[in-house]
């Protein structure tokens, strides 16, 4: 009967050594992942001083422009065209539009995607 015990202490001790090791295997793992970080870190360039960083124009800062542009039209031929072939590529042409306004829905039109309702107020 004493002979059983033991056999299940034995049991249970090398399982308990086995998650040890397991533990210390994790441990060294977090270990070397954290050198190979700091060893990485030192390879990289240094942070710029503070008379390195970027300084605003003597004019202050640039602001946006906002402009509405006519739209080129579509040539008219009896070929296809590639979009190579076509002005601008993508551009909403060359020249400002003569109102400043943007344009907006009419009252009554649809609202987004054709649901019916208000539009843009």
């Amino acid at each position: 009967m004493t002979t059983a015990w033991m056999d299940l202490a034995a049991g249970r001790g090398a399982l308990g050594v086995g998650l040890v090791v397991a533990a210390l295997v994790v441990v060294a793992l977090l270990i070397g992942a954290f050198a190979i970080g700091i060893r990485s870190k030192r390879r990289e360039p240094p942070r710029p001083r503070p008379e390195e960083q970027p300084r605003l124009p003597d004019g202050g800062p640039v602001r946006e422009v906002r402009e509405n542009r006519e739209p080129d039209e579509m040539p008219r031929t009896d070929e296809r065209l590639t979009p190579h072939e076509l002005k601008g590529h993508g551009t909403m042409g060359d020249r400002s539009a003569a109102t400043g306004e943007r344009p907006r829905w009419d009252e009554g039109g649809s609202g987004s995607f054709g649901s019916g309702g208000p539009g843009a107020r």
